[in-house]
């Protein structure tokens, strides 16, 4: 099975200045106006969104600050598959950036055993509509 690796995991590479910027994000650079700066630190201070343990990427949220009270999401995809660097395979401002994910949804989209959800009834049974 492959290492599942975090974002604190990550941050260290990114520091030290071991990762690779894609041409994909070299492109979306150039057309929405962000710099590789403003990825460094939207992944500082971010905070993983969605991971993929079988393609070894993740998701993550982080925004880029204007002061004095400016701030922009920036979702940034990482791929750790090689031991000693990290790929920064694009960055890109979301077309909706209202758009939060909820806590209940982020711990459903995290859950690797591909177990199902529980369900607990607040009421008898009955009183739900059939699901179809």
């Amino acid at each position: 099975m492959k290492k599942l690796r975090r974002l604190p995991d990550l941050l260290p590479h990114l520091r030290e200045g071991r990762y690779r910027l894609g041409p994909h994000v070299a492109k979306h650079m150039l057309q929405e106006g962000f710099t590789e700066l403003d990825i460094l630190r939207a992944l500082e201070w971010g905070r993983e969104l969605c991971i993929y343990p079988e393609d070894q990427r993740m998701l993550v949220l982080g925004y880029m600050v204007f002061p004095p009270r400016l701030r922009l999401p920036l979702h940034v995809v990482l791929e750790y598959a090689k031991p000693r660097h990290v790929d920064i395979v694009t960055a890109f401002i979301p077309k909706e950036p209202y758009r939060v994910y909820s806590r209940k949804r982020l711990a459903a989209i995290l859950r690797f055993d591909g177990a199902l959800e529980e369900v607990r009834w607040s009421l008898p049974k009955e009183a739900y509509p059939a699901w179809e």
